[in-house]
């Protein structure tokens, strides 16, 4: 299994709008590294929900449930995309403060990358967030 984190403005596509669709199709990615993160995803991986720009904190955790086909709203190039589901909200959101001034936490692809919208996460990374956020 493998973990992730995508990045998304609130005001674009909020965590409560996407708990209420419970499911999504995650397109115009346009980054060929998150589109190799999006390609490399599997059935069945969890994804760390994080609000961009606005809030700057991980809120909620998806799964792929679908994986990597071609995005429909490309209309040029060779992009894809995956759909998600929603699985639950973080009882305590994650902000990026407290991602890097945590050890284990501070050398995230998030921190170290900022720009990419789709990142890799490791085990002891998902598992660190999860203690910090007091979900189980």
């Amino acid at each position: 299994m493998n973990y992730w984190l995508v990045k998304q403005e609130p005001e674009a596509y909020s965590w409560s709008a996407f708990m209420n669709d419970k499911k999504t199709s995650w397109t115009g990615v346009r980054n060929f590294a998150a589109r190799l993160n999006l390609r490399a995803m599997k059935k069945g991986d969890p994804v760390f929900y994080y609000y961009s720009n606005t809030g700057k904190e991980i809120v909620g955790i998806a799964r792929v449930e679908k994986e990597a086909y071609p995005d429909p709203t490309a209309t040029e190039g060779d992009w894809s995309c995956v759909d998600l589901v929603a699985v639950k909200s973080l009882k305590n959101p994650v902000t990026l403060d407290t991602l890097k001034a945590d050890k284990i936490l501070k050398e995230m692809k998030l921190v170290k990358i900022s720009r990419l919208s789709v990142s890799t996460v490791t085990k002891e990374e998902y598992e660190r967030i999860l203690e910090l956020s007091g979900t189980k």
